[in-house]
């Protein structure tokens, strides 16, 4: 190889050109951690640059009443170091935020990661010097680092929005999104309480704030499927099962289309093809298991309409018998596919709006019109209330990235590139940005998949990479335009032949105004897994070497 190994990352690295590391990654969660561990292993000096004050990306910042993962634990955390699978205890099927948080913490450690990450620092801008080939950092320290490589590990849902309501900054109380959530925490008690949004973070949310506060009016815009999650204690015979088989579990995992699941009855017959009882059958049995994979039910409900209807309607009826107010639910019964928006797991959130102190409002019969210094008013209504929570999701997938200034070859910047939406090859790299890599980027099935499976996978990628590069004495690498343009149709074909793009969701970036529609995500792990290794195989076929 033709870096030198360095232990203290701070220190100069020889290489081609000088420059003070090897590599530059962006963002302390579940990806830049393990790519900060993978690169040390293999010889490479790392610099990490997080806003935070520790790690745990996602599960750093979102600490809101409920916040949950809808992954089962045994399946979402890393499977690279069989001593760290056998030593964790998960305690619930799906993890909470503060135990997930726990997690990373305990890695950081393990590993000794925090040495080489740069806390309370937030990258400003990256630039590519064609010249020396090294990627020039500035951050909001005020300095600038040197590096050979560049790698966003930023996360897919990261950069929050707030919707563009009059007087925003008007209101007297206390004012939080839910993915900025304070350490301290925010006190709900007797307190009157307004929430918008009712997306993932708020369908979490609600129903734990809802027995916390005075009163909760919930402003809603669209109503969302959602299934019960079941979440109860780990069962410590079901987690000494896994612990004993790890390698196979997590191998019938990694050969499913979500990289999840594998032990879930899995159908491949059409609904059209079974009698109604069977049909309701399955769909009960999907519903009291719980989880996000009640759509397996059958093999066509995400591909054919008339097929997606069925599923529509259990849900629909089900929300029919819990919720008591009929107008109620009506309100918080969906219209669309079931689906095509990321399917939502819930603990009691259709229940919630059985109580007393629980109020919706339907913001697409009755919209805000303006926040104000004591509540807000809509077209119909005044509210007054103590606390405004913000549940109103992220700029998905590109946010992150295109809120650093990254200035490619020629001074093309990632925003001009991506000005008619994002536009990757393989989801990992794109064409003008040579030696820089996107973790879990848009072109890759990240959301559509358990992301830390999807992590680890583009992380190793990524180190195998540079390391290919340096057995050979080169020094760069880039994605070639047509490459990228064969991989932008690749992703669209496979979503074409789903319901995925069937209605307006943060997939397609529609929950942010302005921001182009492009379907982001690719459908199937393990064939993007054997494309990959193709590419791999075959000397980074699509890329330029230099």
């Amino acid at each position: 190889m033709s870096h030198l190994p360095s232990t203290n990352s701070d220190g100069p690295t020889k290489g081609p050109g000088s420059h003070d590391v090897d590599v530059v990654v962006v963002g302390a969660g579940f990806a830049g951690m393990y790519m900060l561990h993978r690169l040390r292993t293999h010889g490479y000096s790392v610099r990490v640059f997080e806003a935070g004050t520790d790690v745990g990306g996602t599960w750093y910042w979102n600490r809101y009443p409920g916040a949950r993962c809808d992954v089962e634990s045994l399946e979402y955390s890393y499977s690279f170091d069989k001593d760290l699978e056998q030593d964790w205890e998960w305690t619930e099927r799906y993890s909470s935020q503060p135990e997930i948080l726990a997690y990373a913490k305990h890695v950081a450690d393990r590993f000794d990661l925090r040495s080489d990450i740069r806390f309370e620092t937030r990258v400003e801008a990256a630039d590519f010097d064609e010249s020396s080939g090294l990627w020039h950092t500035r951050t909001s320290d005020a300095t600038t680092t040197s590096s050979r490589f560049f790698v966003m590990a930023t996360g897919c849902l990261s950069s929050t929005t707030l919707p563009d309501i009059a007087g925003i900054e008007e209101f007297g109380g206390v004012t939080v999104h839910t993915g900025q959530w304070p350490k301290e925490g925010v006190d709900l008690k007797d307190k009157r309480v307004a929430i918008i949004g009712t997306g993932s973070s708020g369908v979490q949310a609600i129903p734990v704030i809802a027995e916390q506060c005075k009163d909760l009016v919930v402003f809603q815009r669209t109503p969302q499927y959602t299934i019960p999650a079941r979440n109860e204690p780990l069962n410590a015979a079901r987690q000494a099962d896994v612990k004993s088989r790890y390698r196979e579990f997590r191998a019938a995992n990694f050969a499913m289309p979500q990289a999840l699941g594998s032990e879930i009855p899995k159908f491949n017959d059409s609904i059209h093809d079974v009698p109604e009882d069977e049909r309701l059958r399955r769909f009960e049995n999907a519903w009291e298991r719980g989880g996000t994979l009640f759509m397996s039910s059958f093999n066509d409900v995400l591909v054919d309409e008339s097929a997606n209807v069925y599923a529509q309607d259990f849900v629909r009826e089900k929300i029919s018998e819990i919720v008591q107010d009929s107008q109620v639910a009506a309100k918080l019964t969906p219209e669309h596919i079931i689906g095509c928006k990321r399917l939502v797991i819930d603990t009691d959130y259709f229940e919630t709006f059985n109580r007393s102190n629980v109020r919706l409002i339907d913001v697409s019969q009755d919209p805000i019109h303006q926040i104000t210094s004591s509540g807000l008013a809509t077209q119909e209504d005044e509210f007054e209330f103590d606390v405004l929570i913000f549940a109103t999701g992220f700029d998905a997938m590109t946010g992150s990235i295109l809120r650093v200034g990254i200035t490619g070859r020629d001074g093309l910047t990632i925003q001009e590139k991506w000005s008619a939406g994002p536009r990757t090859y393989l989801g990992l790299t794109v064409p003008g940005f040579p030696n820089m890599f996107a973790i879990s980027g848009p072109g890759s099935p990240s959301v559509l998949t358990n992301m830390i499976v999807s992590i680890e996978q583009h992380v190793e990628w990524i180190t195998d990479c540079i390391a290919w590069l340096d057995e050979r004495g080169a020094s760069t690498i880039e994605a070639l335009p047509e490459a990228e343009e064969d991989w932008v149709e690749h992703v669209n074909a496979k979503a074409d032949r789903t319901l995925f793009p069937g209605c307006n969701s943060w997939y397609l970036g529609a929950n942010v105004p302005g921001k182009t529609r492009v379907f982001m995500p690719l459908l199937g792990f393990p064939g993007y897994v054997r494309r990959c290794n193709q590419v791999a195989e075959n000397d980074y076929e699509g890329f330029i070497v230099q």
